[in-house]
């Protein structure tokens, strides 16, 4: 097939179209094509922070994270330097981090250990001391530490890199055929956007959220989910709209904060062996209630099943509208409500594999909901794929692999009953885009290979997902990668 873009629309399909003149032709060469991807929940401020910080993903324990803290003191600097790292999973580990631990290693130096899930912090005591935050020996978790990560960029180092690492992340972004993301960042991401957009990040759209803190600032603008951002005619105003109120309920399961009907498994020293909710039920209901009075979508973090039961009970007192953000672990008769009061759940599918272990050693009595994507599929949830990079890393095709495998290793699939087809996941990474042809947005893909062809496994299909080369993507018809 041709396909004619004309002001970012598909004006024209068909197999043969004449070229027009001072046309530009991008030649397929018979490759295929797709709507282009979008990751309906990342923190793009974040995912560029942490592609510059230390990595812990590999640490298995308090020791090996802190030897990579020691190994990076070695290269020299002021005593006092601050040094940060992210992605590690402590629930499993043997030894809980503190910052005394930490303290015997740097001396001075203002640590920062951001976790994978990004809900705790294991700071040094003069990082903590830097940061304003009460010095103690355990981590910074949840409520408290939200406002300290977001208060990162104010680092002079950090804040130095931040324009050239986000502009790498997005560029990459680009390459694996991400048309648009909807950013979840702390500290303002309806603020900050449509001036990074006239400084020259122009490769994604973007739907940047908003958190309680700011709400007064954007129901005082009158910003309402969907519309542009920036002024009239400018591309801040093309690429940019205003998204949903963001709102974390509860805890996570790395944490082991994530709010359940039961408790942990392994709770017996845990503060709250349930988990916790970050608001009261009437605190919930009166932020969605004025959310939807002032048409602004909600995005509702809720990652253990009491967590995801509150939430709804919330939307269907409030006739908000929106999505329930992770939904790792939903109760009985949960999925189905879901679908009567018409709220999407916005998945990231590599969870499933990076918490396959921390699961059954969490949840072991009720793996059977856990990530429960096909039970949402087959009742008629509206399904939305993201990373939540940087707990995950921003790929599409990662998360598809993921959803429809449920693996990550050489085991067999977990739950594989909530496998998602390959189609289904393709259609959950579009943003509502079904398919191209006349009236399709110029938003597009052209993938080196089908992604739907056949396979004789499910870990075949995902292989052949994770393989997909982008060829070219294309938002509104403007070339953002083109790798022919």
């Amino acid at each position: 097939m041709d396909l004619r873009l004309e002001r970012g629309v598909v004006t024209e399909a068909a197999p043969v179209l004449d070229v027009r003149r001072e046309e530009r032709v991008i030649d397929g060469d018979g490759r295929w094509v797709v709507p282009g991807l979008w990751d309906q929940h990342a923190h793009l401020t974040q995912w560029a922070q942490a592609s510059t910080w230390l990595d812990l993903s590999a640490a298995r324990s308090a020791a090996e994270a802190l030897a990579v803290v020691r190994q990076d003191l070695l290269r020299g600097g002021p005593p006092d330097r601050w040094v940060l790292g992210a992605g590690h999973r402590s629930a499993g580990w043997s030894e809980q981090p503190g910052a005394a631990a930490l303290d015997a290693v740097c001396g001075g130096a203002r640590v920062v250990l951001v976790s994978a899930d990004c809900h705790h912090g294991w700071l040094s005591s003069a990082a903590m001391a830097s940061l304003g935050v009460p010095v103690r020996d355990g981590v910074v978790a949840d409520d408290e530490w939200f406002p300290v990560l977001a208060r990162l960029d104010e680092i002079p180092e950090v804040h130095a890199s931040m324009a050239g690492a986000l502009s790498t992340v997005t560029r990459d972004a680009a390459r694996l055929g991400v048309v648009g993301v909807r950013d979840m960042d702390f500290g303002g991401a309806h603020l900050a956007w449509p001036q990074r957009v006239e400084a020259g990040a122009t490769s994604l759209r973007v739907r940047a959220g908003v958190y309680p803190d700011l709400l007064d600032d954007a129901v005082g603008r009158r910003l309402r989910t969907g519309e542009p951002l920036g002024a009239p005619g400018s591309r801040a105003a093309e690429l940019v709209t205003m998204g949903p109120l963001k709102i974390i309920a509860d805890g996570s399961l790395n944490s082991r904060t994530a709010c359940c009907r039961e408790p942990y498994a392994d709770a017996v020293a845990l503060e709250h062996p349930s988990g916790r909710m970050l608001y009261g039920d009437g605190e919930l209901l009166a932020l969605l209630a004025r959310a939807h009075e002032n048409d602004l979508d909600v995005a509702l973090h809720a990652i253990g099943d009491a967590a995801v039961g509150h939430a709804l009970d919330a939307f269907e007192a409030s006739g908000a509208r929106g999505s329930i953000e992770h939904a790792q672990l939903v109760g009985p008769g949960d999925v189905e409500r879901m679908a009567r009061l018409g709220v999407g759940a916005s998945v990231q599918p590599a969870h499933l594999v990076d918490d396959r272990d921390v699961s059954a050693q969490c949840w072991p009595d009720r793996l059977d909901r856990c990530f429960a994507y096909g039970s949402m599929q087959r009742a008629g949830v509206v399904l939305a794929l993201g990373s939540d990079a940087p707990v995950a890393p921003l790929d599409p095709w990662l998360a598809m692999a993921a959803a429809v495998h449920r693996s990550g290793d050489e085991r067999p699939p977990w739950n594989p009953g909530e496998s998602l087809t390959a189609a289904q996941a393709l259609a959950a990474s579009t943003d509502g885009q079904p398919t191209v042809g006349v009236g399709s947005r110029g938003d597009l893909a052209v993938l080196d290979h089908d992604p739907l062809a056949p396979e004789e496994s499910s870990a075949d299909v995902a292989a052949r997902l994770r393989a997909v080369r982008v060829a070219v993507t294309l938002l509104a018809g403007r070339p953002t990668h083109v790798g022919l």
